[in-house]
């Protein structure tokens, strides 16, 4: 037994740990699928645990993960940081008969040489088997309970925090199950007493909605589309009192998917405001929809062979970026990853051998029965040339039910992780401010530019603005025209537009003012000869969007959620939001986002909060809000895989620096 993990273990291997949650597969090496100990990372970007690695290096000369060449001599010890986060993993004691205490896992040689009642009894029952003589008055021998032999438990309470692809909606995150090594992929019986796993059950709903005026707003807010981060739209906000609150069944983090039969889930935003504004008396909304938590047994996915079979497809990618061309999905009633559509013209269906409703087994020898759309494109995208699929086939069987729009290997996934842990390489350092500086040209297709007006005008004469926004709104907006009136000096002017935001007006500074200040200021300013307006204005880049400012027939204007992400930094301002949370739930919100080397930095996004979690409860998060912060640590220029295992190391409370823009009015 050995002394430092309570388990029993070849003494060359590695230690053996009962860990209490389901740990991320950044941290896990893929050579004993445990998670990492002593890492190690290659010069290709793979980690390893140190042990792991060395025995592989002894029969081969490359990496196991992208077989580049490679030598022991030229990895070295991962960041500080990786062995950090992995330290602190929290693990079961395994005497559990004597001892149910759960801790870190560095500190758990230390409890057990000093304070586990099982350990000590271990060793005593140990010393009365060397030294019988000792034996009499003693206690009974204690049987002591070892957990080796079999798998590590899996908690119901997995974490739900998830890398997306850019056009995957959010799942629990499904790491293959600790312990398998390759196993076969024949469709047995798996066994009685499986433990039970959470999954995240999402259900596609149509929806009919009916207005009595065709051209009466909707009432909800938007964000996404495919030219941000959030790839699909997705419902901010319902409106109270509106067509769709009166309705009740669409809610805040739905992802619409279709309008009148178009299918909205790869539109620019713009286009997909452009649908859902279109008036008519009845509406014809498809929707994703999160549903919570449900465990499942293994067992459930144990299903009859008959007339099944196992398929081995390799497909080569002519470089990393090259797309596969397959969108993979989850169901309702069956564990895994299903494919549910080739896209014409890829890799796969130039190919041939995949089909629709394949069961995808594994990717490269990682098992992925349990696995989820995410893990999977990870896998693929980070491969270079060759993609080794098995998949189950079941002839005749038709897609039903998909829990989500899933993942596609088409474009490369908008918050993709760093395959195996990666360390991380950008510094990072703890900011006191309140507004946390970033690019803000990251999006495609719209540039602020400043200007300043100055203006000759009448004293009565009145300017002709009317403004939104405000400190005291509940996004903490800058003041923003929302018309300019046809009287009136800015209007003869032509220089100020609808949807710029004004800076300041003859030197006074705007952009901290509430609502009413900001009136105020205005009016007293235009009293006099004079007037020097500094303002903001967002341009388009895409001439080919749909023009929303012409015959909005009863929509209240205010700006698109797209442009407020391209005003600069000093004007968001930044809000805490804490969740607290209990030790076996997850936080209850997937992101989106971060660096990626072929996109740079993007900032990170909410995407998906779940019913029923610590996120959902609070109702400060919405979806579409950025993450410029953790526990006051800045996100910028950090990596998916850099930010997840923050976020998940943070126990039981975290602080979350958001900044909140409106989506937009439909």
């Amino acid at each position: 037994l050995c002394c430092e993990c309570g388990q029993f273990h070849l003494l060359l291997d590695n230690h053996l740990y009962n860990f209490q949650d389901e740990v991320d597969d950044e941290l896990i090496c893929h050579i004993c699928l445990q998670p990492l100990l002593q890492p190690m990372d290659t010069p290709c970007g793979h980690t390893y645990c140190f042990k792991c690695l060395e025995n592989f290096m002894q029969e081969y000369n490359f990496c196991p993960m992208d077989r580049k060449k490679l030598s022991f001599q030229q990895c070295h010890k991962s960041s500080l940081l990786v062995r950090n986060l992995l330290d602190k993993l929290i693990v079961f004691c395994p005497f559990k008969a004597e001892c149910q205490q759960t801790m870190q896992r560095c500190e758990l040689e230390a409890h057990l040489q000093n304070r586990c009642p099982g350990f000590k009894k271990y060793r005593s029952e140990l010393q009365r088997k060397k030294n019988p003589i000792s034996k009499g008055k003693e206690d009974p021998p204690t049987k002591v309970e070892t957990n080796t032999l079999k798998d590590p438990e899996v908690p119901s309470g997995g974490s739900s925090l998830v890398a997306e692809s850019s056009a995957a909606s959010v799942v629990s995150l499904g790491t293959a199950e600790p312990g398998l090594v390759n196993p076969a992929f024949e469709e047995t019986e798996e066994g009685e007493n499986v433990p039970q796993r959470t999954s995240l059950v999402a259900e596609t709903t149509t929806i009919e909605i009916h207005r009595e005026d065709p051209e009466e707003e909707l009432g909800m807010r938007i964000v996404g589309g495919k030219d941000t981060p959030l790839g699909n739209i997705v419902v901010q906000e319902v409106l109270r009192d509106s067509v769709i609150a009166a309705d009740g069944r669409i809610a805040p983090g739905d992802h619409i998917l279709e309008v009148n039969g178009v299918n909205i889930s790869s539109v620019t935003h713009c286009q997909a405001v452009s649908f859902l504004r279109h008036p008519g008396p009845v509406l014809h909304l498809m929707v994703l929809q999160e549903k919570g938590f449900s465990s499942k047994t293994a067992q459930q996915d144990s299903t009859s062979a008959t007339n099944r079979e196992v398929i081995h497809v390799t497909l080569i990618k002519r470089d990393r970026s090259e797309p596969l061309g397959i969108k993979l999905i989850r169901k309702t009633d069956e564990a895994g990853i299903f494919i549910l559509d080739l896209l014409e013209g890829g890799l796969a269906a130039k190919n041939g051998k995949l089909s629709r409703n394949d069961r995808v087994l594994s990717i490269n020898g990682q098992d992925l029965r349990q696995g989820t759309p995410e893990a999977a494109a990870q896998i693929i995208q980070t491969t270079e040339s060759r993609v080794n699929f098995v998949v189950l086939r079941q002839p005749g069987v038709q897609l039903s039910d998909p829990v989500e729009d899933g993942s596609t290997s088409n474009n490369s996934s908008s918050s993709s992780s760093s395959s195996n842990g990666g360390s991380p390489v950008h510094h990072r350092r703890r900011l006191d401010q309140n507004h946390y500086r970033r690019k803000s040209n990251y999006q495609k297709g719209y540039i602020s530019h400043e200007k300043t007006v100055a203006i000759k005008k009448e004293p009565k004469e009145s300017l002709g603005i009317t403004i939104g926004g405000g400190r005291d709104n509940k996004n903490k907006l800058p003041i923003y025209v929302t018309s300019v009136q046809p009287i009136g000096c800015l209007f003869r002017d032509g220089r100020i537009k609808r949807g710029d935001v004004l800076l300041s007006i003859n030197g006074i500074d705007l952009t901290h003012l509430n609502y009413y200040e900001a009136v105020s200021a205005l009016k007293s300013n235009a009293a006099s000869h004079s007037v020097i307006l500094k303002a903001l204005e967002i341009l388009s880049l895409n001439s080919t969007e749909p023009s929303l400012d012409i015959k909005e027939q009863g929509f209240s204007w205010s700006p698109l959620w797209i442009t407020w992400l391209g005003l600069p930094s000093y004007l968001h301002c930044c809000q805490d939001i804490v969740l607290s949370k209990g030790n076996l739930e997850s936080w209850g919100f997937s992101i989106v986002g971060g660096f990626e080397e072929s996109k740079g930095n993007q900032p990170f996004f909410i995407k998906t909060i779940v019913p029923g979690t610590p996120a959902f409860r609070d109702r400060k998060l919405k979806c579409g809000d950025e993450i410029v912060a953790v526990n006051g640590v800045p996100a910028i220029g950090m990596s998916n895989s850099e930010l997840i295992p923050m976020l998940k190391e943070q126990r039981n409370k975290v602080t979350l620096t958001v900044v909140s823009w409106p989506g937009s009015l439909v």
